[in-house]
């Protein structure tokens, strides 16, 4: 804090004494607890205890002082004598008195490099004293201003799955309660398909077959125990035949390659086949199936029924009478050089998941354009096409352009990535509450989203709150914010394993740290750095108020000049 004797005043009133013949006010002591005054938020706080010595105020006399930051003024003050009349605070004239003032003024940028001075009158009936502009204060530190435009916006990730697992089926059916495999069966054109597929699996890279399923399945009637029994030999049949197939198209395979699954009844097979029928009475078959619980009564059903129903004897039952050879395989993808060579030979024959995929494999940003222009030409429906044009658009610092397509993104599908990416805007073109709306709207996003929120708290002056939403950033704006916050160490540790550790800006502000903990040496050998990599920056530091105790140095006026 900083302690000001107003002796300008003294003298003037003093002078005035001399004419009037009595003394109207004495030395008036000015205490500013910052100095220099310093913006928060959007505004500059001034806080002064002014003290009035012992008959410091003439008893009938009152006195209006009004501080000044440049040519904006505070409030004023009134102070009158104990016998004065009015609405001032009153001080008594043996004992004087002390009086704490606070006030807050909008920042404007024409305070940055203004003085903070007080000015006022004293007078006594008619008489009256205009105080001259008397210095109490420097100001104004800016530092806040500093914070950099490095919100986080987000893309919409696509879904991309290089590699899939895949099934391949054929099928081999049956007679009624038999187990071998007729040879009409193996030149059925699916299992001629099967042979074919095992053939070209083995040139194909993007082909891995894993194992085959022997699945196999006997129609409902007959018994449990006799249709488990013939399942479990079907399913052998099955394997035996698919060794034949694999044979043929002189693809190697193990023992461990096939799996025998024999399922027996297949009660969910014939419900589904039935509701799939032309069958008159299907639900009637239906409800009586359902309603039978028992297996055994259920297959004696099944047995008058298909006595009844030609259909479920003749088509129905026999198609569930069957080993299905289930080829189970991993479909790789395109790799990445495929991916980025398809963009631009033949684009429109790639997915949508794989065109946002593809972009993310560009850094250059005139060709994530490209490659997300394919997506917002082919699947304008999807909100990702939009969003994340939008967001080159924004990286490349088109804000209009990014807005547009953030905002029909957020008409497609409003979620928490469109939310925070429209929050940005909103806080870019100072609509500060609404972008804080929006990003809290948005924080199932992730940690980008609290980053964001960390830029609006230093434009708010909540530097602690600033620096709880950057977490583990590593940034310049989470630097910024531990110098506010007074975490000197804290703020040089950051800004040190930054990005910006040997930008301009990141030696500007670890000068200022020097600053802060009075080691010119730091001072000087940053704004050194800084100047030679941003000579705009000396006129800057001359004049930044962070820097005033070092005005008259000569390492600093020669790092400067």
């Amino acid at each position: 804090m900083k302690k000001q004797s107003y002796k300008g005043l003294a003298a003037i009133v003093f002078a005035s004494a001399i004419l009037t013949g009595c003394k109207l006010i004495g030395d008036v002591e000015y205490v500013v607890q910052q100095d220099p005054v310093e913006m928060h938020g959007d505004s500059v706080k001034v806080t002064v205890t002014v003290k009035f010595p012992e008959k410091g105020l003439n008893k009938k006399a009152s006195a209006e002082v009004t501080p000044k930051l440049g040519n904006k003024s505070f409030k004023t003050i009134t102070f009158q004598g104990e016998k004065a009349t009015g609405n001032g605070q009153t001080i008594a004239f043996k004992a004087g008195g002390t009086v704490n003032y606070s006030d807050v003024i909008p920042y404007s940028p024409d305070l940055e490099h203004a003085d903070l001075t007080v000015t006022g009158k004293v007078s006594k009936g008619k008489k009256e004293e205009i105080f001259e502009p008397f210095k109490i204060a420097d100001g104004t530190i800016v530092t806040p201003l500093l914070v950099q435009n490095d919100d986080k916006a987000l893309v919409g990730v696509d879904n991309f799955v290089r590699t899939t697992e895949e099934n391949y089926n054929a099928q081999i059916n049956y007679l009624k309660g038999r187990s071998e495999v007729r040879s009409s069966e193996m030149k059925d054109q699916d299992i001629k398909d099967l042979q074919a597929w095992l053939t070209m699996a083995q040139t194909n890279p993007k082909v891995a077959p894993k194992k085959m399923n022997l699945i196999a399945y006997a129609s409902p009637e007959g018994g449990v125990e006799k249709n488990a029994s013939l399942a479990g030999d079907r399913a052998k049949s099955g394997q035996e035949s698919a060794v034949k197939i694999a044979k043929s198209a002189k693809y190697e395979t193990t023992e461990s390659f096939y799996a025998l699954k024999p399922i027996g009844q297949d009660w969910e097979g014939f419900s589904k086949a039935v509701k799939a029928s032309n069958l008159e009475d299907k639900n009637l078959i239906i409800r009586i199936l359902e309603m039978t619980k028992d297996p055994v009564k259920r297959e004696e059903e099944i047995l008058k029924l298909s006595k009844t129903y030609k259909e479920l004897d003749e088509e129905i039952l026999p198609s569930l009478r069957r080993t299905q050879l289930n080829v189970v395989y991993d479909k790789i993808g395109w790799s990445d050089v495929e991916l980025k060579g398809l963009t631009k030979s033949k684009p429109d024959t790639l997915k949508l998941e794989e065109v946002l995929f593809a972009a993310t494999l560009y850094d250059d940003l005139s060709e994530k354009m490209r490659v997300y222009n394919i997506a917002l030409k082919n699947y304008p429906a999807d909100w990702r096409s939009h969003n994340n044009v939008g967001f080159v658009y924004y990286m490349q610092n088109d804000l209009a352009n990014a807005t547009t397509h953030f905002n029909k993104a957020n008409e497609l599908n409003e979620n928490p990535v469109t939310l925070n990416n429209l929050g940005i805007i909103a806080r870019i073109n100072g609509e500060r509450d609404k972008a804080t709306k929006l990003l809290k709207s948005a924080m199932a996003a992730g940690s980008e989203v609290k980053y964001n929120l960390g830029i609006i708290d230093i434009q708010n002056g909540d530097y602690a709150e600033a620096i709880g939403n950057f977490g583990g950033e590593t940034t310049f704006n989470k630097a910024l914010a531990q110098v506010l916050n007074d975490d000197l160490s804290g703020a040089l540790s950051t800004i040190d394993a930054s990005v910006d550790a040997e930008s301009a800006m990141g030696y500007y502000l670890k000068a200022i740290i020097g600053a802060r903990q009075n080691n010119v040496d730091l001072v000087v050998n940053n704004l050194k750095s800084a100047v030679s990599k941003d000579p705009g920056l000396k006129a800057k530091a001359a004049k930044d108020r962070e820097f005033i105790k070092l005005f008259e140095n000569a390492s600093f006026k020669n790092a400067v000049q």
